[in-house]
């Protein structure tokens, strides 16, 4: 990496001091990057071996849900009190939760520890690209997008491969000891290349207040979603108490965001239409790739009969493909200065390949279904780059790090409704045909039994429901793109202005 390559460079800082920064931020992408993809194909082992199909999902939810909600708050504090000290701190506590899921003797403490984990988990990829916008131009960070994608291919090739190879050879809870070397590392990095950033001298006040009610409107939602349609009715009396209760908590974290002396999400931020589409952008792109990366495995496992290891190899084509659609969206925006083309490309062929495998997923032969999931990825991959840079390019600089934390939050519930959602729609096809407990879950149903063996003539219907499903949402994702306002790549660092 050529250091001299950076312009322009933040006052004070060396070539040198760039290069260990943006050392340090691969690390952590790194870290974080590979937690989310090596998880997925162990979550059939692991509910097998803590008894634990019932709840299998919460592995997953609790973890985004715990990311969601803390995401914003982090992002705000590293404004405060600088990226290193909130750095430091998130990795610490992702490898506290890391160290507790592996020692977990049951599925409600792996599911306490995935909650821990994620409330570190969280900020470390939001963190990560408010640290580059610091350093780096947004005209220029597609420059960067070759190195920044280089460690997700990385991290999307390996994770799949160790997560079913330890889950299927060794032990699932090996996924989990990983990240401790991995970490360790990453925090003796940051606690000497992050120094370089300057903090504010400046008085705090940290919103606690709102801090609590963005948390608590932000789990009820997330229960909600989860919950309902599966555990209660859509229309029961504890979905609907949920809802309400996050309609009443998000109007209060409102009001306190307008008085608050500094809020942890400042309003201005929703006046910036470029925000306000990329925070929408964020949620339904989500919805899709989430969803597929909890689900796909499910789908390979019991609709094509692979086991974790191989359902984990042809997961990679995903993974590969959101890497190599990075990639040409930062190519892209570093010779044009601008971001909309690429996704509105991108994602609509994802739309395309979704309802191919949605309609005659039975008769697609294994090679289809890698080159699908290949061109999918790649149509989802084109839009986090321009969804990002996009976000930073608008925001003021002094608000850099919450409008990052801000796009991650709308990323992280989306993430969260989809698993939800995705699977509300598969679970509602397997009940259409026939009589299922409305108080089960979906893993309940798949596990080891005669349930399982009642819905399994029905389980290529409900994964080619899903997978239409995600088609919609693909669609509605490429138009908002189209309509989305395009301004074009400022050339400075850390400085970025809005768009009016």
């Amino acid at each position: 990496m050529n250091a001299t390559n950076f312009y322009p460079r933040p006052a004070g800082m060396t070539p040198r001091e760039v290069r260990q920064i943006l050392f340090g931020v691969l690390l952590t992408m790194f870290l974080a990057a590979l937690d989310q993809t090596i998880v997925a194909p162990a979550l059939p082992t692991i509910a097998r071996d803590l008894h634990g199909f019932d709840s299998v999902s919460w592995v997953v939810t609790a973890y985004l849900l715990s990311a969601t909600a803390t995401t914003p708050i982090l992002g705000k504090l590293s404004d405060l009190y600088g990226r290193k000290n909130v750095m430091v701190i998130s990795v610490a506590v992702f490898l506290a939760g890391s160290i507790a899921c592996a020692l977990a003797p049951s599925m409600f403490l792996l599911i306490c520890a995935r909650a821990l984990q994620g409330a570190g988990g969280g900020a470390l990829l939001a963190l990560a690209n408010t640290i580059v916008a610091d350093v780096v131009s947004p005209r220029e960070r597609g420059r960067y997008q070759g190195y920044f994608a280089s460690v997700f291919a990385i991290a999307g090739i390996l994770g799949p491969i160790l997560g079913g190879f330890f889950s299927e050879y060794i032990s699932w809870t090996v996924i989990f000891w990983i990240n401790l070397p991995i970490g360790l590392l990453a925090i003796w990095i940051a606690r000497r290349a992050l120094a370089h950033l300057p903090v504010k001298g400046i008085a705090h006040h940290i919103d606690y207040l709102g801090s609590a009610l963005m948390a608590t409107a932000t789990v009820s939602l997330l229960l909600a979603l989860t919950w309902g349609g599966h555990r209660f009715a859509w229309l029961s009396a504890p979905t609907l108490g949920l809802v309400l209760l996050s309609a009443v908590l998000y109007a209060l974290f409102l009001r306190q965001q307008s008085v608050a002396r500094e809020p942890v999400l400042p309003l201005s931020l929703f006046a910036n239409p470029v925000i306000r589409m990329t925070s929408l952008l964020g949620f339904t792109v989500m919805v899709i790739n989430i969803g597929a990366t909890v689900y796909v495995p499910l789908y390979l496992e019991f609709v094509r009969g692979m086991n974790a290891y191989d359902s984990g190899l042809v997961l990679i084509g995903l993974m590969v493909g959101v890497v190599g659609g990075a990639l040409i969206t930062g190519q892209y925006m570093r010779f044009l200065g601008r971001y909309k083309a690429p996704p509105i490309i991108g994602v609509t062929a994802a739309a395309i390949g979704l309802f191919y495998l949605a309609y005659g997923s039975a008769a697609r032969t294994n090679a289809e279904i890698v080159t699908v999931l290949t061109v999918t990825g790649l149509g989802l991959g084109t839009a986090f780059p321009a969804m990002m840079v996009s976000t930073q390019n608008a925001a003021h600089g002094g608000n850099l790090g919450i409008a990052t934390a801000n796009h991650m939050f709308f990323r992280s519930l989306g993430g969260a409704a989809g698993v939800a959602f995705l699977g509300a729609v598969i679970f509602g096809v397997l009940a259409s045909h026939i009589d299922i407990d409305r108080g089960a879950d979906l893993n309940d149903i798949l596990q080891p039994g005669p349930v399982l063996t009642a819905v399994r003539p029905y389980l290529g219907d409900a994964f080619s429901a899903f997978f239409a499903a995600a088609g919609a949402v693909a669609v509605l994702s490429a138009i908002g793109f189209l309509f989305m306002k395009e301004v074009p790549l400022r050339q400075n660092a850390g400085q970025e202005t809005p768009a009016e």
